[in-house]
């Protein structure tokens, strides 16, 4: 493979292109882009500004071939780019969140060593939940929205806000691969797809995992499990701040030990720590890394509520829910890439680009109904009294009445309230009622 230069010091395009398992260079372009366009061409645009990048990139080096890219957002006859501070970026999230956006990148490649040059682009609409200053003010203080065009990233937490996308996903992220693919293929320079696909399959092994009750498809081992854990531990606590309590923490600690001992996964050893965060959230890392928000500490009525809690964190590790997501991104693409060669692989590609979505967008309700299911079991086994986490739920349930109805999401993350209750109910066996079916925090027709 010829060396390789990206013109972009994006995080996410790097991380794309190291998806695809190609070496390269940052070889970042000083082209200032052009954010005007007065007769609403915005596909030109952007392959000029596309186009530009490369060609400054193409003068520094003596031969290779360059990859450029521009991603601009477009609302109505507006054009976003990347905020100049977080008063423009959250007037930008208020505005794309009322209305579609238009997402347009332009792709350039130059092939120095032949003196071929490709321009193509790739268009997606996106439609957003309407967001409101609090949720706004809460994304930015986990994410800078300073990088980002339009102020949110939809590979990370502003995937919560999407409702629904049509066309590529990593168009939206900064880098269609599936167009850059074509690109390169049209300039035959090859990659090696059966290779990095057979690569890819040669580390995996099955195994049976005994609480789905199948036999599973694994690429990481346990021990890889724990390291991809162990690195965004490190992450999570470079950003967020933990509680400087010694009793909230060892609270924490104890019962989740106990949890643990009774749980269906005991080959890891597992780590409860608290985040200083007011927001009632809790949250499990690969290798058994598990995290609950100071505010979820707050909430919690009793050692039970907490406990089911904990449970149902566990579950997830147990279950090996986050490391099956990981699969699927580093699959995706090879899988994404393959579609081409078949009849009709446009329309299968874009199938798969929105299923990848749902994917992306956190567990999938199945995942967190078992996790529910097997929490309350967990904390059961423990001495807990399991139907802590329906009066938990149901407090939520009240909260969440009292919120203005919300329109109905294809890409919602989590269940229902009343869906997760009745599970809860169902593994205790406890009675189910009719409200237990009854769906209220959907808007009916919409």
């Amino acid at each position: 493979m010829r060396r390789i230069y990206l013109a972009s010091n994006s995080k996410a395009r790097k991380k794309l292109l190291k998806l695809l398992g190609l070496k390269f260079k940052v070889l970042p372009s000083g082209v200032k882009e052009k954010r005007f366009c007065s007769d609403a061409n915005y596909a030109r645009l952007v392959k000029r500004n596309a186009l530009l990048k490369a060609t400054e990139v193409a003068k520094k080096v003596k031969g290779g071939i360059i990859i450029a890219a521009d991603t601009i957002l477009v609302v109505g006859k507006k054009i976003f780019g990347k905020p100049k501070n977080l008063k423009v970026a959250e007037l930008t999230l208020k505005t794309l969140s009322r209305r579609p956006q238009w997402v347009y990148t332009g792709l350039a490649v130059i092939d120095k060593d032949k003196n071929k040059t490709l321009v193509s682009y790739e268009k997606t609409k996106v439609y957003m939940d309407k967001l409101n200053p609090q949720e706004i003010h809460a994304y930015f203080r986990k994410i800078s929205p300073l990088d980002k065009a339009g102020s949110f990233d939809i590979q990370g937490k502003g995937a919560l806000f999407i409702r629904r996308i049509e066309g590529c996903f990593y168009n939206v992220v900064g880098l269609p691969l599936r167009r850059l693919y074509l690109m390169l293929k049209k300039l035959n320079i090859k990659i090696l797809l059966s290779i990095l696909l057979c690569s890819f399959l040669a580390g995996c092994y099955t195994e049976y995992n005994i609480v789905t009750q199948q036999e599973e498809f694994y690429y990481y081992s346990t021990d890889k499990e724990i390291q991809i854990g162990q690195a965004i531990a490190k992450e999570v606590e470079k950003e967020y701040k933990l509680v400087d309590d010694p009793l909230v923490q060892k609270r924490v600690e104890d019962i989740g030990k106990k949890i643990v001992a009774v749980c269906d996964r005991k080959e890891i050893d597992y780590t409860f720590k608290v985040l200083d965060d007011d927001e009632v959230n809790a949250f499990a890392l690969p290798g058994g890394f598990i995290y609950v928000n100071r505010g979820t500490i707050e909430k919690v009525s009793s050692d039970d509520e907490l406990a089911a809690i904990l449970g149902h964190e566990v579950a997830h590790v147990v279950a090996r829910h986050s490391i099956k997501k990981l699969q699927a991104l580093q699959a995706y693409s090879l899988l994404r890439m393959l579609t081409l060669a078949v009849p009709q692989g446009q329309d299968v590609g874009t199938a798969a680009d929105l299923a990848f979505t749902q994917i992306l967008l956190g567990y999938g309700r199945d995942d967190e109904l078992l996790a529910d299911q097997l929490g309350v079991r967990y904390a059961k086994l423990a001495g807990f009294r399991p139907q802590a986490m329906i009066d938990f739920l149901q407090r939520l349930q009240e909260i969440n009445r009292r919120k203005p109805l919300r329109a109905k999401s294809y890409f919602k993350t989590h269940p229902y309230v009343p869906d997760r209750i009745r599970i809860i109910k169902e593994e205790l066996g406890e009675k189910i009622n009719f409200s237990d079916y009854i769906n209220i925090e959907e808007k009916k027709g919409l």
